[in-house]
């Protein structure tokens, strides 16, 4: 499909369906976090005593089933980016959610068998490895790079949805199903609920070229950017130009998303696999009341994600260049966890009474929607920084390094949840103590390694 470059086109003839491309992307973000959010909350189920009906697994033996899934979850990334690369996001991101929905559902097969767990959780981290690389690489060839942060803070806000959902879901399964076939239930039917997603999916997407629902004036304005010299920013790659994958490793630009992602993804991973263990262990709150505090957290991350979105749009919009609009976005948005450090200091009962669960719930959501804020703007740079045909792979190799670091950061909660098994206040402090400084250690090494905008050509 081959439409002429536009002259500047006024935004009411532009044409909004990309807006519904992003919202199919929230939809399969939350499908896909609500499946993986599943096991926190049966974590307190499998680590009772077998005395009181649970599994009694021990808080290494469950860290050891999320780092599985983490673990194949992340190399599984680099993969999925390459194939997406190759077949296309349209049926790239439908076989992704076909394997995870497939293997989530198996996982009520496993029944106490810690070996099974970890077997079929890796199978299902191999499907969910396909989200965001589909996703990310969706939205660089649907909308033009001044609107990709806030379009990516909006589908990212999926990853929040699906947690609160989750946290509203799996308890009430418990308590309406009873323990025992309940945790079976919620891998059952959330698992289900990704096959209804498919139909919409095949129905209404399509790449830009392809599709038949989206007018010229649209067409132009998603490839307005195109326009742009290259002294600003463009994807400087021709179409029939090939490499190599692994040159993507020679690029100073993808190492830095990779330590990006190294370094803050595990912050992410622990709040979603450790949060309600902290809620049950600091505050002693079980069950049901778990449900809104979860809630709350994963709630406002969302807000977190859609305005840090936004944050560059209105800085690009007033003048500054795109890549330090995402910069100094991403810099102010890693001053925000650093408030993590008092969150043990506030949620002592000692110091502030029952007003200490609501202060450090502050301190977590403003930590979580941080993350999501920074998430977002951090995956817009690699479609700032990379043509689009490699965005998938280079999303690929960055979530794999997200993984890895959501592996160390489960595997040391685990180990120092057990190490100061008495006094689990002491292993907490450390995890929130690491969580604060990581944002702001991520954002230091990024602007060594890319000081100033400098996109692959």
């Amino acid at each position: 499909m081959n439409i002429p470059q536009a002259a500047p086109l006024q935004e009411s003839k532009i044409g909004n369906y990309r807006w519904l491309i992003v919202t199919l992307l929230l939809f399969s973000t939350t499908i896909n976090y609500m499946d993986r959010q599943v096991i926190s909350y049966l974590k307190e189920f499998y680590c009772s005593p077998v005395s009181s009906g649970g599994f009694g697994w021990t808080n290494l033996q469950y860290a050891n089933i999320t780092s599985a899934f983490t673990f194949f979850y992340a190399f599984f990334t680099i993969l999925a980016g390459w194939i997406i690369d190759k077949i296309g996001t349209k049926l790239g991101l439908a076989l992704s959610l076909i394997l995870w929905s497939l293997f989530g559902m198996a996982n009520a097969l496993a029944g106490n068998s810690i070996f099974l767990h970890v077997g079929i959780r890796s199978l299902f981290g191999l499907g969910e490895a396909g989200n965001f690389p589909a996703s990310i690489k969706t939205v660089a060839e649907w909308f033009p790079k001044r609107e990709r942060a806030l379009a990516t803070g909006l589908f990212n806000s999926g990853c929040n949805l699906g947690a609160m959902l989750a946290a509203l879901f799996v308890p009430w399964c418990l308590y309406y199903f009873g323990k025992d076939p309940g945790w079976k239930m919620a891998f059952l039917l959330t698992g289900l609920i990704g096959f209804v997603w498919l139909i919409f999916w095949f129905v209404f997407y399509n790449t830009p070229s392809k599709s038949k629902w989206i007018g010229k004036e649209e067409f132009a304005y998603i490839h307005s950017d195109d326009s742009i010299p290259p002294s600003a920013y463009q994807d400087a790659m021709p179409v029939s130009s090939r490499y190599s994958w692994w040159r993507l490793f020679l690029f100073r630009q993808t190492w830095a998303f990779f330590l990006g992602k190294f370094m803050t993804d595990g912050i992410w991973w622990f709040l979603l696999f450790w949060l309600p263990d902290y809620l049950k262990k600091q505050f002693g709150m079980t069950g049901r009341e778990l449900m809104i505090p979860t809630f709350t957290v994963y709630g406002v991350a969302i807000l977190g994600s859609i305005f840090g979105g936004s944050i560059p749009l209105f800085l690009i919009r007033n003048g500054m260049e795109v890549f330090k609009a995402r910069m100094t976005t991403m810099f102010l948005i890693a001053l925000v966890p650093l408030c993590l450090i008092f969150t043990q200091y506030v949620g002592n009962k000692a110091y502030f009474g029952n007003y200490a669960v609501y202060l450090a719930l502050i301190l977590i959501c403003l930590g979580a929607a941080a993350h999501q804020a920074w998430s977002a703007n951090l995956f817009t740079t690699v479609s700032d920084l990379f043509p689009k045909r490699a965005v998938g792979s280079v999303i690929g190799i960055g979530t794999m390094s997200g993984g890895l670091g959501g592996v160390l950061v489960q595997q040391l909660a685990g180990r120092l949840t057990d190490h100061f098994l008495t006094h689990p206040q002491t292993a907490y402090a450390i995890m929130f103590t690491i969580s604060a400084l990581a944002y702001i250690l991520a954002w230091t090494l990024m602007k060594i390694l890319v000081p100033k905008f400098k996109p692959i050509t």
